[in-house]
């Protein structure tokens, strides 16, 4: 199902695993169904499922989730995935996430970057996690 897929391609973003509570955020934050489908991933042996995270059950299958992107889309699916991050970082001042959002933030490069002000607050979000 195109669910799975989309919620493939969003977990490839972040390499072979990521922490299920992290994608519990994105999912709430993005407004897409992440948990759900990646679920479904896992009772197909697609994804693996252990001490908190899903992982890919293999990297060739991480590559192809990733590759379903169009090269010049991946900035802006990494640029999204931290700025939503950084968004919660913030908010809820839980810094447990930072590292993740500079690092996806980072992914999407410059031509990501929309106009001074995100500039400004990328710069400092990586300051921050430079610090950590």
């Amino acid at each position: 199902p195109s669910e799975v897929l989309c919620a493939l391609v969003v977990l490839s973003c972040f390499g072979a695993s990521a922490d299920i509570s992290l994608i519990e955020v994105l999912e709430r934050e993005i407004k897409q169904p992440l948990i759900a489908p990646l679920e479904a991933a896992v009772a197909d042996s697609v994804l693996g499922k252990k001490d908190g995270k899903f992982f890919f059950m293999h990297d060739k299958l991480q590559e192809t989730a990733y590759s379903m992107m169009k090269p010049e889309e991946r900035c802006l699916h990494h640029n999204l995935y931290g700025q939503a991050i950084a968004f919660v970082v913030v908010r809820e001042k839980d810094d447990r996430y930072l590292l993740t959002a500079a690092t996806q933030i980072n992914f999407g490069g410059p031509q990501a970057v929309i106009d001074d002000n995100q500039a400004l607050s990328v710069a400092n979000l990586n300051l921050d996690a430079g610090k950590k």
